[in-house]
């Protein structure tokens, strides 16, 4: 079977589904992943086929958006605001609707779509008579147990949280609201038969119910599978400097960033050089698209290295609270600072203070040297953090969440 799989956004929104595609190809099937052509070489290291899709301009723009508040300070920074995003979208919908199409109509039988191009992607689907199903890594849809995920406010009760939700999906349907309509009139899709479609459309959400449990109020098709995990090289290798520092001392602290750019790197790194000697602990630094560099013999800076190589190997992790990040460090079973910017990250860091993993999450637009030192003095040195977290990875080891969307994909499509 041909399963194309469509995914959009930063590292952590297109790193998971390469394991995905990996297990699929495992149980004989033939998986082509359509996203960012940044992503091309990890697709195709994973033994999936790639097509790319006109999404970087989009990425450039904004959506890997600068966080200008916090330590950098200095204003809004070079990303875009929610409303500018919102119409940057709505300008590029229809050229991404195009190669959602021409993506699925390439000898596709069935349709794995992530939930940023889900709104593009059902139309598509739905227009050329392909089976499909949602393979999202947030839990989006309305529900009275928590606020919408994609923004940071408290839970305000039942009615209240479930309001907000809806609101959240208005805003994201005007965001694709032109590339939907240019579909529906060129596959000729009725909107009141999308409609339907929408209301009983499966979802497996890639996230363990140990860290969400699967909400009482949603409705049947809506499911929690457990994480799928990024495809690793079997014959990657640390550099010698790492493997060096890592055996010259205690276990050090982890910190990242991920796809986030601070307005201003330089201010960011000292900050978290004066927080790890300030706390007490050692630290390896991962530059990635932050552009962090901290020096100092008892501080390594480093480009990419695997999560689930690295993080096991440290006293606890400090990062973004992104999704893909989060799940790693609980798969891990270390303790966590997390310091959320933007989008859902609020929601995951809440979720890893409710998971008893974490002492407190840290605002990026709060962070200081005082408050991470005394973040990561609790995290290193409290037991109950590491016994917690160990706990968790323990119950995530037991499920298959790759396996849960092979079995529902087989069954979509009759097998």
């Amino acid at each position: 079977m041909h399963i194309l799989i469509a995914t959009a956004g930063s590292h952590g929104d297109v790193a998971p589904y390469t394991g995905l595609g990996a297990r699929l190809r495992q149980a004989g099937h033939r998986v082509v992943m359509a996203t960012h052509a940044r992503s091309a070489e990890a697709v195709r290291r994973s033994g999936l086929g790639f097509r790319p899709l006109p999404l970087d301009r989009y990425a450039a723009s904004g959506a890997d958006s600068r966080e200008g508040t916090g330590p950098g300070k200095g204003g809004s920074g070079a990303g875009l605001t929610k409303v500018e995003q919102i119409k940057l979208a709505r300008e590029l919908a229809p050229e991404m609707a195009d190669a959602v199409t021409e993506a699925c109509a390439a000898g596709a039988e069935v349709v794995l779509l992530s939930s940023g191009l889900a709104p593009l992607g059902l139309v598509a689907a739905e227009g050329l008579g392909l089976p499909s199903l949602g393979v999202f890594l947030q839990p989006l849809a309305p529900t009275r147990e928590f606020p919408p995920v994609i923004f940071d406010m408290p839970s305000m009760g039942p009615f209240a949280n479930r309001t907000a939700a809806r609101c959240a999906e208005s805003l994201l349907t005007r965001a694709f609201a032109t590339g939907v309509r240019h579909l529906e009139r060129r596959l000729g899709v009725p909107p009141a038969a999308l409609e339907r479609r929408r209301a009983t459309w499966p979802v497996q959400h890639g996230f363990s119910p140990v860290v969400v449990p699967r909400p009482a109020d949603w409705r049947r098709g809506m499911e929690v599978a457990g994480y799928w995990w990024p495809s690793e090289s079997p014959d990657w290798t640390p550099e010698p400097r790492l493997a060096d520092f890592l055996s010259s001392g205690p276990p050090p602290v982890y910190v990242g960033f991920g796809s986030m750019q601070p307005r201003d790197p330089e201010r960011l790194g000292r900050l978290v050089a004066r927080a790890l000697k300030l706390a007490g602990v050692r630290g390896v630094v991962q530059a990635s698209w932050a552009g962090l560099s901290v020096d100092g013999d008892d501080v390594l800076t480093v480009g990419e290295v695997p999560h689930s190589w690295l993080f096991p190997k440290m006293a606890a992790v400090v990062h973004h609270a992104g999704a893909g990040t989060t799940a790693a460090g609980l798969r891990a079973g270390v303790p966590a600072v997390p310091v959320p910017m933007m989008l859902d990250q609020p929601f995951w860091a809440s979720r890893l203070t409710a998971l008893r993993v974490s002492p407190e999450k840290v605002p990026f637009r709060r962070l200081s040297t005082e408050n991470l030192a005394e973040a990561l003095r609790k995290a290193v040195h409290d037991p109950r953090y590491r016994h917690r977290a160990r706990q968790v990875a323990a119950l995530i080891g037991t499920e298959d969440g790759a396996g849960r969307v092979l079995t529902a994909v087989e069954q979509l499509a009759g097998r």
